[in-house]
């Protein structure tokens, strides 16, 4: 064989081998990994929820309440308590999506049903404090004609002190509970003859008390809807220590009548209508050893 054939041939073998390495590192390599994409883990199932009816701020005690310091919130059913003024719906899921199932408070006595916190909280007032976001219960506040009712819209260091009245003695019965009156009392004197003789008796009328507030018209803490009149037998009025001292010695002595004040006399003076002689004198007298003590007006 001639030099350049053999030479041919080899370079022709080199290329082969050459050839056959390119293609089997291009067709023989590993294959690309695969990049494994975890999946999400399951998520928990939605709790269902109820409308509780909460304090939108700090309530202290003897706040009347109105819409704007109540909201609903949205509270997890299984841990609403049955204490908890709900809107009586059934519970709901986040998504919106009402739930058929239970609802641990389900027809109680408090629900109310419509979802309007006005006519939930409409009267009401706060016997016990009550903390913005907390659930608002029956425990803590207490509405009109329920027990304790007086005792909370009491103003601190005030009292509460009923006199009969009749429609003669209570403007017609026009006057309503929180409505302002003055209290008069009607009563005999005897004035003394000429001489130290008998005299006549004559009719006295004096004003007790003024601008004094009606608290209730026998057992009705407010008026009817669209109610312009209530008449009653007996008429519950706001008074201090004094006051009520003064009252209970003018219920004694005569006919109470109570006179209705204009509402613009809200703000006005209240208690007392005569200070300097409303409180009686107390006198000693002893006698035979055994001292008493009897009240004189001056």
């Amino acid at each position: 064989m001639s030099p350049v054939r053999l030479l041919i041939v080899l370079i022709a073998a080199v290329s082969a081998i050459g050839l056959a390495v390119v293609l089997q590192r291009a067709m023989g390599g590993k294959p690309a990994e695969s990049v494994a994409i975890a999946a999400p883990a399951p998520s928990e199932p939605s709790k269902p929820m109820t409308q509780v009816l909460v304090a939108k701020r700090d309530l202290p005690i003897g706040t009347r309440l109105v819409a704007a310091d109540v909201e609903w919130q949205a509270w997890p059913s299984d841990a609403v308590n049955g204490a908890f003024i709900t809107n009586g719906a059934s519970p709901t899921k986040p998504e919106g999506k009402v739930e058929e199932a239970k609802a641990t408070v389900a027809g109680a006595a408090d629900q109310m049903i419509g979802g309007d916190p006005a006519k939930v909280v409409e009267g009401a007032i706060v016997r016990d404090p009550i903390l913005t976001g907390e659930p608002i219960t029956n425990r803590k506040i207490v509405r009109g004609g329920e027990g304790g009712y007086l005792s909370v819209v009491l103003t601190p260091g005030k009292r509460a002190m009923s006199v009969p009245v009749t429609s003669e003695t209570s403007a017609g019965g026009f006057i309503l509970p929180g409505d302002r009156v003055d209290v008069l009392v009607t009563r005999e004197d005897a004035v003394a003859g000429e001489n130290g003789g008998a005299g006549n008796k004559v009719i006295v009328a004096e004003t007790v008390l003024q601008n004094i507030r009606v608290l209730a018209l026998d057992q009705s803490t407010a008026a009817e809807k669209d109610a312009k009149s209530i008449v009653a037998a007996t008429a519950t009025l706001e008074v201090g220590p004094v006051e009520a001292e003064a009252l209970t010695r003018a219920k004694a002595s005569g006919a109470v009548t109570l006179a209705l004040r204009a509402y613009t006399d809200l703000g006005g003076p209240s208690g007392l209508a005569n200070p300097a002689t409303a409180k009686d004198t107390a006198v000693r007298i002893n006698r035979g050893g055994a001292t008493t003590s009897v009240a004189v007006r001056p």
